[in-house]
Formats: structure tokens, C-alpha cells, sequence
């Protein structure tokens, strides 16, 4: 990419340079519920500002045909594909993410009733795990939560995305997404 060309995706709304800071995430960043909100929150950018993406993605995709025509459909159907695809890519990281950190907080919740359950562990361990449990498990709601707002997220996305893009479909290779286009 040349420098004089916009940085497009979700990656320039993350970052103001043309290198992002990659996070490593680990069990810690699911314990610690204000990192991976705040995670989430940079990962939903993309969702948040997809009206401007599209005008974008319009602008770059029209810059391009004029430059060299690709023969690939209009540059709105380029463009939409483009979005798309970011689309896609940005929704299996958050899904990855979420998926990680349920999976991290329910072991944890199971790990601490297995201390509690064992008559081989002495009684301050044993309060203590109880104790533990009851934070984790409210950690493991609100992990939960967010796959029910990840939904509305990309529910109100596909609809602006419709609304824009009133002629594409999405690849017949994801069935959840086809639902989703479909349901309205």
C-alpha cells in the first residue's frame, strides 16, 4: 500500500499508525472484564462507523475504476464486497475472542466447584474457592452477555449494510450470516 493512500478496515479506526498493536490475549485478559470490553469495544468500531466504511469504500473502489477498470461488477458492488469481507474477517476475531474468554471463565468456575466438592480440601480452601465462584460466575454472565449483544451488533450492521448494498449477497459459504441477510 502506498503511503499516500487512506488506510481503509477496521484496522485504521484501531490504530493511527500503519502498525497496530497485535494483543495477545490469555486467561488474564477474560479475568480482567474492563480490558476485554475495552477489546471488544475497539473490535466493534468497524460496526459502529459502517456507514462511513461504505462511503469510503465507495470513494476508494471509484478511484480504482478510474485509474484501471477491473471489469468486476460496478464499484458499488466492489465496494460492498470489500466491506464484506472486512465484515467477516472482524466478526470471526470478535467470535474467537468471546469464545475464548466463555470457555477460559467457565473452566475456571469448574475448576473452583471441583475444590469445593472435594472432601480432601481443607475448610479456608474451600471458602475460599466458594467465594471465588461467586465472582467468577458473575464474570461468566457478563462474558455471555456479550454474545447476545454481538447479535444485535451484527443484526444492526447487516441492516445498514442492506440498506446500502441492495443488490449484494453474501457467498453461500457462511449459513449463520445467510439467516441473518435473510431474516428481514
Amino acid at each position: 500500500m502506498s503511503s499516500g493512500t487512506p488506510l481503509l478496515g477496521s484496522l485504521a479506526l484501531q490504530a493511527p499508525t500503519l502498525t497496530p498493536q497485535i494483543v495477545h490475549v490469555s486467561a488474564t485478559t477474560c479475568n480482567n472484564l474492563s480490558l476485554f470490553k475495552d477489546l471488544l469495544k475497539e473490535y466493534r468500531r468497524l460496526d459502529d462507523t459502517i456507514t462511513m466504511r461504505l462511503n469510503r469504500a465507495n470513494a476508494v473502489m471509484r478511484d480504482k475504476e478510474r485509474g484501471s477498470p477491473s471489469g468486476k461488477g460496478t464499484v458499488q458492488d466492489q465496494a460492498c464486497f470489500y466491506l464484506w469481507q472486512e465484515l467477516m474477517s472482524n466478526w470471526a476475531r470478535r467470535t474467537q475472542l468471546v469464545q475464548f474468554c466463555v470457555d477460559v471463565v467457565d473452566k475456571s468456575v469448574q475448576d473452583k466447584k471441583a475444590i469445593v466438592e472435594d472432601s480432601e480440601s481443607t475448610p479456608a480452601s474451600q471458602r475460599k474457592a466458594q467465594a471465588e465462584i461467586y465472582s467468577d460466575t458473575v464474570k461468566r454472565e457478563q462474558i455471555h452477555r456479550e454474545l447476545n449483544v454481538e447479535t444485535i451488533v451484527r443484526q444492526r450492521s447487516v441492516d445498514a449494510f442492506r440498506e446500502r448494498c441492495k443488490y449484494f449477497e453474501p457467498p453461500t459459504s457462511d449459513e449463520e450470516v445467510r439467516k441473518m441477510w435473510f431474516s428481514r
